[in-house]
């Protein structure tokens, strides 16, 4: 009863043509140049709940791969999934039909879970697909509680929502896609990098635990959100250069003779020269860390001899965050240190080895360093 009082008050007059062109162009305009999938999937739900004048609205998007339908955008809730062909959303999906019903709880179709998950009440419901250019259903549109004294969605709504979804739908789809394209591009880039480490017996984990920690650190240290998760995505290239290195170098169990350290440092050239023709500024930013994530904040490091603030801010996480797993990790010429000891040695090489801005803010971020330690165990 609480619930529906809440609707009550409220509850809206219908909208103009006027004030629905209005909304349709104002969206429009937001959605189109948007490349950010979870932006675009906002300011869809935001569309339709002002188009149709309903309480809530949600676009729920089909992961063929798992067959789930998933949000991260629902008005009033957190993201959310369920099996691609549950409640209404699902039996919109699977049967490319729309439906509006009036009190959900009296439709044999509508899964109650989503209610209980949330504590909000469904009642009048309005839910249609999304196609993409190809005619396939990508996800659906799906509306709540219709806010007028009539309460319940209608014919119009269907056409009005239907055409939100295909004004939006290819920005929609190229967001996708893009987003597609980028995963694929990480997943190749900790290939790569694994390959690398792999050949000098390092695991895979490595990669990923110098690529959580150079973002954990970027973060700290004010970067922006976007420009930590390019370091963290550029930051498993940083030894690339070593499948250029003899494995009897690389795989060598006891210390380096000066000739071979020599040619081991070779690999931070021979990974920039692999990257940086790229115009891609995720394989430059790569290239720069594999060039200088060696480099010394007191100038006594390779390959160039950088001091200092010369040396890239990528170059100094990095190299942080390489040099913490590689102490604290087995390794095929040494056991891995204790905690203590590698803190320890950090504190002596501040403003040494280096950037001593950077190991205050590792000091202040331990808890998440040692929790993704922990996380990607090898």
């Amino acid at each position: 009863m609480h619930e529906l009082q809440d609707l009550e008050v409220k509850l809206k007059d219908d909208l103009t043509p006027e004030q629905m062109l209005h909304i349709i162009f104002h969206y429009i305009s937001l959605i189109a140049p948007e490349k950010n999938l979870d932006h675009i999937l906002l300011y869809m739900a935001d569309m339709g709940r002002e188009l149709i004048l309903a309480d809530r609205c949600t676009l729920w998007l089909h992961d063929k791969e798992n067959n789930l339908l998933w949000t991260k955008v629902a008005h009033g809730v957190k993201a959310l999934t369920m099996p691609a062909e549950a409640g209404l959303a699902g039996f919109a999906l699977k049967n490319n039909q729309s439906i509006f019903i009036e009190d959900a709880y009296k439709d044999a179709r509508f899964n109650p879970e989503v209610d209980l998950q949330t504590g909000y009440r469904t009642k009048s419901v309005l839910v249609i697909p999304i196609q993409n250019q190809q005619g396939e259903n990508m996800g659906v549109y799906q509306a709540i509680n219709k806010m007028t004294s009539a309460g319940v969605f209608s014919s119009q709504d269907i056409d009005l929502l239907t055409l939100a979804a295909s004004y939006s739908g290819k920005a929609l789809e190229a967001a996708i896609l893009n987003k597609e394209i980028e995963q694929t591009q990480k997943e190749i880039i900790y290939l790569m990098g694994e390959i690398g480490e792999s050949r000098s017996k390092e695991t895979g984990n490595h990669v990923k635990r110098v690529a959580e920690y150079s973002k954990v650190l970027a973060l700290r240290l004010g970067l922006s959100p976007v420009e930590a998760e390019l370091i963290k995505t550029a930051s498993p290239m940083h030894d690339i250069g070593k499948v250029a290195i003899p494995d009897s170098i690389l795989k060598k169990p006891g210390k380096l003779t000066d000739e071979e350290f020599a040619l081991m440092q070779a690999h931070t050239k021979i990974g920039y020269e692999l990257l940086k023709k790229s115009n891609r500024q995720l394989l430059k930013s790569a290239a720069i860390i594999s060039h200088q994530h060696h480099e010394k904040w007191n100038g006594t490091g390779y390959p160039q001899g950088l001091k200092g603030e010369e040396i890239h801010i990528y170059g100094r996480i990095t190299a942080v965050a390489d040099v913490f797993d590689a102490l604290a990790s087995d390794r095929c010429y040494k056991k891995a240190w204790e905690i203590d000891r590698v803190i320890n040695l950090f504190k002596e090489e501040r403003g040494v080895q280096f950037d001593p801005q950077l190991i205050d803010a590792f000091m202040d971020c331990l808890e998440e360093i040692f929790a993704l330690k922990e996380e990607y165990a090898d």
